[in-house]
């Protein structure tokens, strides 16, 4: 199999079989694409025989890259190659995973931007509602913030995966899966309140609208990431002076919100769509993180200390 032909292959794999978001797809993509160019320049031979790629090519890529891009982005190329690598040796296309000798990068994880629960409100609240416009942007920030969804998840919402009297929605999250999230008492009723203002929403010159999407943009089609990042960061400006905002913010507030409720962690995957519970189990230290800043800045005993 030759080098194109196993990273193409790749592809169709991730899309078909995985169900692999379009993000992941392009996320992919681009990293397999840079180790083609690197190999079509430093060893032409293993574009022939995808075999003939070794640990040698692989670490020669990886360390052009260093030199420009972050410990972080290195590593999610790492990630790539095994990935890829392995689903090859489970194909039999190749005997072994030359990717797995491969060492990544330490990455220094921080912590992500959290909202306390005024300011999370504060941005929420911020819309209109009295305008289509802001009656949409307020229904979709409390889907956000309440609901814990991911801005794709959000954009891909239909209006017949919405039960309001049941106050839960249908959302089709990563690898195609789907789950149930609940809708709080104040996200229910924006979301009414949208839907009551949706048919005004409309294209200007053809009066045409997507008879499905929950969500549109001003012309009447479905609205996307890009338009959603940008309102987040407007409403995080004029709402919580937090012009850092954006949409997994407030992801990453609501889960760390839940946990400081008395929610658990198995509640907080579930809800979320998290594969692993690893990946919630994160929020206890970002809450435990957040506790000890309020204290090093209010209790008397530890400003005592620092002087």
């Amino acid at each position: 199999m030759t080098l194109d032909d196993a990273i193409a292959a790749f592809s169709v794999y991730l899309r078909v079989e995985r169900g692999a978001s379009p993000h992941t797809l392009s996320a992919y993509g681009r990293d397999l694409a840079s180790f083609l160019a690197f190999a079509r320049e430093r060893e032409s031979s293993a574009l022939a025989d995808v075999r003939l790629v070794d640990v040698y090519l692989l670490r020669g890529w990886l360390g052009l890259l260093a030199r420009k891009h972050a410990p972080a982005s290195v590593a999610r190329k790492v990630a790539t190659a095994r990935s890829w690598m392995r689903w090859l040796r489970r194909r039999g296309h190749i005997a072994a995973s030359p990717a797995d000798e491969l060492a990544s990068p330490r990455v220094r994880r921080g912590l992500p931007t959290l909202l306390s629960v005024d300011a999370a409100c504060e941005v929420v609240e911020s819309p209109a509602a009295e305008s289509p416009r802001g009656a949409r942007d307020r229904a979709m920030l409390e889907l956000l913030y309440g609901s814990g969804l991911r801005v794709s998840e959000l954009c891909d919402l239909d209006l017949d995966a919405l039960d309001l009297a049941g106050g839960c929605a249908r959302v089709r999250g990563k690898g195609d899966k789907e789950r149930v999230v609940p809708l709080g008492r104040k996200c229910i009723t924006a979301v009414r309140r949208w839907i009551e203002e949706r048919p005004a929403m409309v294209h200007p010159k053809t009066g045409r609208q997507d008879p499905k999407a929950l969500f549109l943009a001003i012309r009447g089609s479905r609205i996307g990431p890009r338009a959603v990042r940008s309102l987040v960061h407007g409403y995080g400006a004029s709402g919580a002076g937090r012009a850092d905002l954006h949409p997994h913010a407030l992801r990453h507030t609501c889960a760390t919100h839940m946990l400081d409720g008395g929610a658990d962690l198995r509640a907080i995957q579930e809800m979320l769509g998290h594969a692993s519970l690893s990946t919630p189990q994160r929020y206890t230290h970002f809450s435990m993180a957040h506790l000890m800043r309020v204290y090093d800045a209010a209790h008397p005993l530890a400003r005592a200390k620092r002087g």
